[in-house]
């Protein structure tokens, strides 16, 4: 009888009328897979397919026809595009496309209209959804690039019920914009799911050779493909002129698109002509490559340039090396294989970009996808209760910000400052990518907190000055002392975390610095063995026998390990107690992380390794007993991991 009664419910269950529109070939690429899943689940969704943009020009390539090929029906196609390629013209479009879209939509009377990205034609889009109370997913919110775009794809989130984003970045940002989270769905990007399934083809030669000739081979060609910057035109047409001059002296076969329809592109097209592109042998000139035979062309490259999305998102997943121009995809996540060349303002710069990057390979990335966003999305689409108020709930998480490469980080040396906080010195040091300690700057500790923030301060100002004139770009700052975890630092709730000298091993041990007792910088410290010296010596125990151990230099610890050495049994008490404090407080930390290894460094390492051990074994819990205490070769280690992680952090790969 339950089952009965569910089958029965799913009968009554009416279907989600979930309409899909599309713009132009890009976005199209993105609502293909998603069209054809909502199309394979007829007994659960009707689909309508609404034609805008620049699908329906002829200058474009007429490309609505690709997708009565897919053997979609178009039930509507709209004009609404005013010629002019300029900013009057994208305003007036919008407009258009809002005085149209109403009928449209009443006729239709969707449940759900699906939009994509960040086009002048889906804010039009979601603005005429979104004042008709019509429900609206947004395809790939959350992401950063450049230009007004990304006003625009923050302007349809806004506007938008729910969200399929790509990435986890993506997400936490449309949660920083106030979105609901149980309203977001991380998908990945629907094309991975074709592209991860289609891009190794045996048929790829077949392609590349009725684009680009029979004598194109393999890794032996450019895709190029630069769009306009809408924010800042004449730049973007500067850009594009430089690119083409950088391809024509670069002499490899390039297939280069005519860029799409924003404001600038004729001006674009112009200095293509201009050029003589369109008849140069090298040049193959298209309008539009159907997306199968075009990611077949990008994945096979040698290079992909220009500044379409497709470079930092698609070109990724066959590690293709991709030359990103300009600011059009600032702050877009991507793989090791772009390299950016944002100040993009010499013909130079972009010409030795290509010499880097022609011709290699890199990891594939999958950062935008895995190849299942659309069983996710169809399953996100199974869940929306259309009873359910549309009213948004609002939250502000915090997110990181992103950190990219720059074609400028390779014309220098990249270096990070090091700062090493030592209980007698206070050290700062220019470390670069390959790890060499390029300058080194040493004080003594001074007593206040104050003071020394102030010497810190003072010591990173003199070494950034002198980065300048070494010709060192300095990335970041790192400071010695810490827990990685996953590559990344653990802060802890008020960045203090990972005070390992501060571990207490004893409730009535020797006062510490900090203020407390029985710390193990109280008993193991460089400053802890040299008060422990200084007391010896005073009392005149420091003394061993045969030999006078009146001393006129300074006390310092490696005097009272001299003397333990040599037979001084309160020298040997004293360094034991510290041994055994430095080996509780290890075991104490292996017990909570359960590392594979422990390294000791500085210039007591070597002779606390031996004991260290000893403690460990007599004391620490079966699991950790066999754990190796060794001791780092490393000239500088807490300069240089301290460096590391900043290098780590700013760069994606090293040259």
């Amino acid at each position: 009888m339950e089952r009965e009664k569910v089958t029965e419910q799913n009968q009554c269950k009416r279907k989600l009328r979930v309409c899909v529109a599309t713009c132009n070939r890009a976005d199209y690429s993105k609502l293909a897979p998603i069209m054809f899943g909502i199309k394979s689940h007829p007994d659960e969704f009707e689909l309508e397919v609404v034609v805008l943009g620049s699908h329906l020009i002829d200058d474009y390539g007429n490309t609505f026809r690709m997708i009565e090929q897919d053997d979609f029906d178009i039930g509507s196609k709209l004009h609404t595009i005013v010629r002019g390629e300029d900013e009057a013209a994208m305003v007036e479009s919008v407009g258009l496309a809002l005085v149209k879209l109403p009928d449209v939509l009443q006729r239709l009377c969707p449940d759900l209209l699906i939009v994509h990205g960040d086009r002048f034609d889906a804010l039009a889009l979601a603005t005429a959804a979104a004042l008709m109370n019509i429900r609206i997913l947004h395809l790939e919110g959350g992401e950063v690039s450049g230009t007004i775009d990304d006003s625009i794809r923050h302007a349809i989130s806004k506007l938008a019920h729910y969200h399929a984003c790509c990435t986890r970045r993506a997400e936490k940002y449309l949660i920083a914009m106030c979105e609901d989270h149980s309203r977001i769905l991380l998908a990945g990007c629907p094309s991975y799911d074709k592209l991860l399934s289609t891009h190794h083809r045996e048929d790829y030669m077949d392609i590349i050779k009725s684009w680009l000739g029979d004598k194109v081979q393999e890794h032996d060609y450019i895709v190029a493909l630069q769009h306009p910057v809408t924010t800042d035109i004449q730049h973007s047409i500067k850009i594009y002129g430089l690119m083409l001059d950088a391809l024509i002296c670069f002499n490899k076969k390039t297939l280069i698109l005519f860029p799409n329809i924003d404001a600038g592109s004729k001006e674009m097209v112009r200095a293509m002509r201009k050029k003589g592109i369109e008849q140069h042998p090298n040049f193959r000139a298209v309008k539009h490559i159907p997306f199968e035979q075009f990611i077949q062309l990008v994945c096979h490259a040698g290079c992909m340039i220009g500044n379409s999305s497709c470079g930092v998102r698609e070109a990724g997943a066959f590690g293709t090396p991709v030359i990103n121009l300009g600011t059009r995809q600032t702050g877009r996540e991507t793989g090791e294989n772009v390299l950016h060349v944002r100040d993009a303002d010499t013909y130079n710069k972009i010409y030795h970009a290509l010499e880097l990057q022609f011709g290699k390979r890199y990891p594939c990335s999958k950062i935008y996808g895995d190849g299942n966003a659309v069983p996710r999305i169809l399953k996100f689409l199974r869940t929306i209760n259309l009873d359910e108020p549309l009213q948004k709930t609002f939250c502000f998480p915090p997110v990181k910000d992103s950190i990219s490469q720059d074609i400028d980080h390779i014309l220098e040396t990249q270096s990070a400052l090091s700062v090493d906080l030592g209980g007698t010195n206070l050290r700062v040091a220019i470390v670069c990518m390959m790890g060499k300690i390029v300058k080194k700057y040493t004080q003594p500790n001074p007593k206040t907190f104050e003071a020394r923030m102030q010497l810190i301060l003072k010591m990173c100002s003199e070494a950034m000055l002198d980065a300048v004139r070494l010709n060192c770009r300095i990335l970041g700052v790192g400071i010695g002392g810490g827990i990685i975890h996953n590559s990344e630092l653990v802060h802890g709730s008020t960045f203090c975390a990972a005070e390992l000298g501060h571990i207490m091993v004893s409730l009535d041990g020797p006062e510490c610095s900090c203020g407390s007792r029985g710390c193990i910088e109280a008993y193991a410290s460089g400053q802890a063995l040299q008060r422990e010296a200084k007391r010896l010596h005073d009392e005149d125990l420091l003394k061993v026998e045969g030999r006078d151990m009146k001393l006129l230099e300074p006390v310092t610890a490696a005097h009272l390990i001299n003397a333990a050495k040599l037979g001084n049994s309160k020298a040997e008490a004293a360094l034991n107690k510290a041994s055994t404090a430095l080996g509780v407080g290890i075991i104490n930390i292996l017990h909570i992380v359960n590392p594979s290894l422990v390294i000791l460094s500085g210039v007591l390492a070597s002779y606390y390794q031996a004991p260290v051990q000893q403690v460990i074994t007599e004391r620490a819990l079966f699991s950790a007993q066999s754990i190796k205490v060794l001791t780092s070769d490393l000239e500088e280690p807490a300069l240089l991991g301290a460096a590391s992680l900043v290098l780590d952090y700013a760069t994606r790969r090293t040259y």
